[in-house]
């Protein structure tokens, strides 16, 4: 029993430590990005970020309608320009892809965290949609992925 607590215990800090890194865009661009300009009225931004302190050693992978933006880590964003409509936002996870349906107006920002959870053998990843306020605030303490 001693052996199973002491297993579980390793697993969980090797899975909530470390860190995770990925290539991130010039200053220019971030600095840009985090400027939250309105898209053109046909057009929807769509911010999806990451800060969180579970499952800093992981990355995962981030698709707009089945396209790869990139692998994120903690504390970085993607930004993505889309014609306003039904988008599909997809994250790699333990065992399949999760994905949400994100329904965007012209003009408009659209912010989604990706957010680490335990899983059977490796950190799953979800996503969900969350307020203007909530994702500014949230972009503005991370980095722009490239």
């Amino acid at each position: 029993m001693k052996k199973l607590a002491l297993l579980t215990s390793v697993l969980a800090v090797a899975l909530m430590s470390g860190c995770a890194s990925v290539p991130k865009a010039p200053k220019e661009q971030d600095a840009a990005a985090k400027t939250f300009a309105v898209p053109a009225k046909d057009q929807s931004g769509i911010y999806i970020y990451r800060d969180s302190f579970v499952g800093q050693a992981l990355k995962k992978s981030i698709y707009i309608d089945g396209k790869l933006l990139g692998e994120s880590s903690n504390k970085v964003f993607f930004y993505s320009v889309v014609p306003s409509g039904v988008h599909k936002i997809s994250t790699e996870s333990e065992f399949s892809d999760n994905a949400i349906e994100l329904k965007t107006e012209g003009g408009k920002n659209y912010f989604v965290e990706q957010y680490i959870k335990m899983g059977a053998f490796v950190g799953g990843a979800g996503l969900k949609e969350v307020t203007e306020e909530e994702g500014k605030k949230a972009v503005l303490k991370t980095s722009l992925a490239q």
